[in-house]
């Protein structure tokens, strides 16, 4: 076992639980990114706001932070003509990211983690697409390097539809390197993934692969997604389960974006999760600072959990 595998086992055992933090990508629109963009080339251009971000969600009591590198595979940059720059980009996502968890760990003498975060390439693997298992594996394993480079403590592969491409991640990450993978997958299509996989498959194919944790993130609602990870707990009682919601359901309100779920709904979330088992809990897209604060609040025992629910759909702007 590695020692960044010792720190994030250890940090579990001590806790009892690891809250992990909440938006990027949606934080940084906020903060001048534009559609169209690349979200990685703010690590370059614009790496104080990155680090603005990731200071956020630790100072409203993360333990763990995910790197600005969920697009940063080849594929994926290569839509913004910057796959050749796809270490460089890996490896400044993580250091900026090590950059603000050290400085929160000497301002409160705490523990914090350091994820590569690692999303899909938006290619189909044959025969459904052009990528091969091992073009995928290699795309992988290329961003692991830099990611491991910059510094993580374990590397994140989220937002994940194939079970196929999954297992091609995992094994280009533990062939660039011996850090500890975790996965979770988007199960936004009635209770499965876009690509069809259930909770249930999820648990049965990627249980054997020794993953330090495995779970769900992002979906279709706060709902969806508790039970996912519900159910991979139960089918994987040994293994430390993740669970990461949106902040609710995203709607336009004029020229701007917003989600459904209160800083409430997902402490309230947080509470039900982790009583029934999930020991890492965060937030996805659309989640703030202050979402993590309530999270980490009710967690903490510091104050009672909410009694709010998520509706299933929206229907109308709240």
């Amino acid at each position: 076992m590695t020692g960044a595998s010792d720190v994030f086992a250890e940090l579990l055992d001590d806790k009892g639980y690891v809250l992990a933090d909440g938006a990027m990508g949606t934080r940084l629109f906020a903060l001048g990114l534009t559609s169209g963009d690349s979200p990685e080339r703010f690590n370059l251009l614009k790496p104080g706001r990155i680090r603005d971000v990731h200071r956020g969600h630790l100072r409203a009591g993360a333990d763990l932070v995910l790197s600005n590198s969920f697009g940063a595979n080849a594929p994926r940059l290569g839509l913004h003509n910057l796959a050749g720059r796809t270490l460089e980009l890996n490896e400044a996502a993580a250091r900026i990211a090590r950059e603000a968890a050290e400085a929160e760990r000497r301002r409160g003498a705490r523990t914090v983690l350091v994820a590569g975060s690692m999303g899909p390439t938006g290619e189909l693997l044959a025969p459904l697409g052009a990528m091969t298992a091992g073009d995928c594996e290699q795309a992988f394993a290329a961003q692991a390097e830099g990611l491991a480079q910059g510094g993580v403590d374990l590397l994140w592969i989220e937002t994940m539809s194939d079970l196929g491409e999954v297992e091609a991640a995992v094994q280009g990450a533990r062939r660039a390197c011996d850090l500890p993978v975790a996965v979770t997958m988007s199960f936004d299509t009635h209770g499965h993934t876009m690509m069809g996989a259930s909770p249930a498959a999820t648990a049965q194919r990627l249980g054997g692969l020794e993953l330090a944790a495995l779970g769900a993130n992002c979906g279709n609602n706060i709902v969806d997604t508790e039970a996912a990870a519900l159910d991979i707990a139960a089918a994987l009682p040994d293994v430390p389960v993740i669970s990461k919601p949106n902040a609710g359901i995203p709607y336009w309100s004029g020229n701007t974006f917003h989600y459904t779920g209160t800083p409430e709904m997902l402490a309230a979330h947080a509470h039900r999760a982790r009583r029934d088992g999930v020991q890492i809990i965060g937030g996805c897209c659309g989640s703030t600072p202050d979402h993590i604060a309530a999270i980490a609040a009710v967690l903490a025992g510091e104050r009672p959990a909410p009694e709010t629910s998520e509706p299933l759909e929206w229907t109308d702007s709240p």
